[in-house]
């Protein structure tokens, strides 16, 4: 959910100064709701900085907002029809909202630490839940190892927590990502929002293809943002993409997501590694939180 708020916003340069609608102190952080014109974003006011994890436009809540949530539905190019989707941070819960009216049969599962982030959700975000779109306040690596013993697998892992700052580092280990690969269902693929512009950006790639192998980086030129697609079998073939791009792409229209030109941002790793050979694997024991200046 993070993104900073000099990106995030460059395109509303000029608009008028936000109005706060929300704001309470919650174990974890500061969290504030505020609307700029018809701009409603929930963010997380840390020591180091203010962050925007959600924002919706009122009169226009199926468009998506963000770059990183459009980049997520690449995620569709590489598993198709998914069945059981589990979310790791919700945020103001728009990629379980859009999941939920593209595959209204799919289970989704979301998982957020902080209650008090799910009751804005609710509240100020029209999040979504029924019998398939359900929630659990809980730290989503305890879930995950719970889900494990329970022997549950998911066709669509989407790992988007933040802590205002940057990725928790427990979140960001050859363990635990050994521990998501284990809940992986057989055809399913693991979408990871990052950044590119992170001090740890070979770090966190080293780590993900010691786990995963070879993976999709989807990021567009110049922008920060980046997901990465792990845990799939076999990159696409070009007619699969063309396929999969002409069936999804009247389906994400209405969300403002451009599949067709997302394919194109999408880079295999099996084609070009960027990060030395001799990079360093982030573990439970060696995870640097020094270097998440960005």
């Amino acid at each position: 959910m993070l993104k900073y708020v000099l990106l995030a916003f460059s395109v509303f340069s000029g608009a008028a100064l936000a109005n706060v609608i929300h704001e309470e102190r919650s174990l974890y952080r500061n969290i504030i709701v505020d609307e700029t014109r018809d701009l409603r974003c929930l963010k997380f006011n840390t020591k180091s900085s203010q962050t925007s994890q959600s924002c919706m436009y009122k009169n226009d809540p199926d468009k998506l907002v963000f770059n990183y949530t459009k980049l997520t539905f690449a995620s569709l190019l590489v598993t198709e029809n998914p069945k059981n989707v589990l979310i790791i941070g919700l945020g103001g819960g728009t990629l379980s909202n859009v999941i939920h009216e593209l595959y209204p049969a799919a289970k989704i599962h979301n998982v957020e630490i902080d209650p008090a982030v799910l009751s804005v959700a609710r509240d100020y975000f029209s999040f979504i839940e029924n019998d398939k779109v359900t929630s659990s306040v809980q730290d989503g690596r305890i879930f995950i190892k719970r889900a494990a013993i329970k022997k549950k697998k998911y066709d669509w892992i989407i790992l988007d927590a933040f802590n205002g700052d940057y990725i928790p580092e427990h979140l960001l280990t050859k363990e635990f990502f050994e521990e998501v690969k284990g809940v992986l269902a057989d055809g399913g693929v693991v979408a990871a929002n990052t950044f590119s512009s992170s001090k740890l950006y070979e770090h966190e790639s080293a780590t993900y293809h010691s786990v995963f192998g070879d993976f999709i980086n989807v990021s567009r030129a110049n922008r920060s943002n980046r997901i990465i697609l792990a845990g799939f079998k076999a990159m696409p073939t070009k007619a699969q993409l063309n396929e999969r791009v002409k069936a999804l792409g009247p389906k994400l229209k209405k969300y403002d997501v451009d599949i067709n030109a997302i394919s194109n941002y999408m880079q295999y790793t099996n084609d070009e590694q960027d990060w030395p050979k001799n990079t360093k694997i982030l573990t439970d024991q060696y995870s640097p939180a020094n270097l998440l200046n960005f």
